[in-house]
């Protein structure tokens, strides 16, 4: 099965969190915030949104860091995508 963001949606697909801190604690798996960094799966056409226009400016293989609540979980095929809208992103990751 394939993801196709439609309007101004992204689908992301969630880096793994880490699993020990810098100081070098084990973190269990409760403990562990979900990252905020993810790689650009698909990304939709963009064009007239809520009467502006938004022109997409990421693609496929970036990586993004995201609003902390925005989007939607879904699971395709046992992977986990958030699927967002492009004002959502806030960063490129380069």
């Amino acid at each position: 099965m394939k993801l196709v963001p439609l309007n101004d949606r992204v689908v992301l697909k969630q880096l793994v969190a880490e699993e020990t801190t810098k100081s070098g604690i084990v973190l269990p798996g409760q403990a562990k915030e979900k990252p905020q960094q993810a790689e650009v799966v698909a990304v939709g056409p963009g064009g007239v949104v809520d009467g502006n226009e938004v022109k997409m400016e990421v693609k496929t293989g970036d990586k993004v860091i995201y609003s902390k609540y925005a989007g939607t979980e879904v699971k395709i095929d046992d992977v986990e995508y958030i699927i967002v809208r492009h004002s959502d992103i806030l960063a490129i990751v380069e």
